[in-house]
């Protein structure tokens, strides 16, 4: 079957209802001018009943697609599903978006409010983002997920599968061209900086030569892990808790916890020129 057949989930309509969402979630940092402190709660509640019925039609237009054989009423029977779980886990999405905000707020000295986090950081749009389409992933509708990551992806640059699990008080500096791949494991107070990819040291084939989908292939980053700009971590590899990760460093094989990795290069360099730049001591020869 073709989606042609019965339709699509539209790309704009999902933005739209992902920065409902947003504003839902945020209201008076993401909503619109007029919610103030008396008018906040009717204005969530008015913004949630609109935005879900609106989800739930994009969600049906999905199962339509890939249930093959399901009735009309078995289709609108699991939208419904979905919808329900996914409004009731709202209020720990949020609390799990305020760990992160509080973590970019902790780390980045440059940060004069957690209100300036939420209105001005790519890297917090495109983790809200990730944390509705994730929900939406793990539900059982992926293609509304990935149009909702890729919108994220097409605003800020940083490009976060939904279906990657990233743990709480996650935080990306600055943010351009960071990829997380899909079988991503990310613990607590993780922090990236840009263009770190997270991804997979292969594709896998069957022994029929087809690519086999879904097999763990990305890295697990486990709690308090840092990685600098531009370094790459590849495969099914484990990075140990409390790790620092250097810049521009390619990483293919798991570290302990609390590991320090740099370019060989690099140290070996620093060092050599330490050594040629200390004083002797008498009857020492270089």
């Amino acid at each position: 079957m073709e989606y042609g057949a019965v339709g699509f989930p539209s790309r704009p309509k999902l933005a739209k209802i992902t920065d409902a969402l947003c504003g839902a979630l945020f209201p008076m940092r993401l909503g619109p001018d007029f919610v103030r402190a008396h008018n906040e709660n009717a204005f969530v509640a008015e913004t949630l009943d609109t935005v879900l019925s609106r989800l739930y039609g994009q969600i049906r237009i999905e199962l339509a697609y890939s249930r093959d054989g399901a009735t009309p009423e078995d289709v609108d029977a699991e939208a419904g599903q979905i919808i329900g779980r996914f409004a009731a886990e709202l209020p720990q999405l949020r609390a799990t978006l305020d760990t992160d905000v509080e973590a970019a707020f902790a780390a980045d000295p440059a940060a004069r409010s957690v209100d300036e986090i939420l209105i001005c950081y790519p890297s917090m749009q495109a983790i809200i983002h990730h944390r509705i389409a994730h929900h939406l992933y793990r539900l059982g509708v992926p293609v509304v997920a990935r149009i909702i990551s890729e919108v994220a992806h097409s605003r800020t640059g940083i490009d976060i599968h939904p279906g990657a699990v990233i743990g709480e008080r996650f935080f990306i500096d600055h943010g351009n061209g960071v990829v997380i791949g899909e079988t991503a494991i990310i613990g607590k107070g993780v922090r990236l900086y840009q263009g770190v990819t997270l991804g997979a040291r292969s594709i896998p084939y069957t022994e029929q030569g087809v690519v086999e989908r879904g097999v763990p292939r990305h890295p697990i980053i486990e709690d308090d892990v840092v990685i600098y700009a531009g370094a790459t971590v590849l495969g099914r590899i484990i990075v140990g808790r409390g790790s620092v990760i250097a810049g521009n460093v390619w990483l293919t094989k798991s570290v302990p916890a609390t590991s320090h990795v740099q370019q060989a290069n690099i140290v070996h360099d620093v060092k050599e020129r330490a050594a040629v730049s200390a004083p002797h001591r008498l009857g020492e020869t270089v």
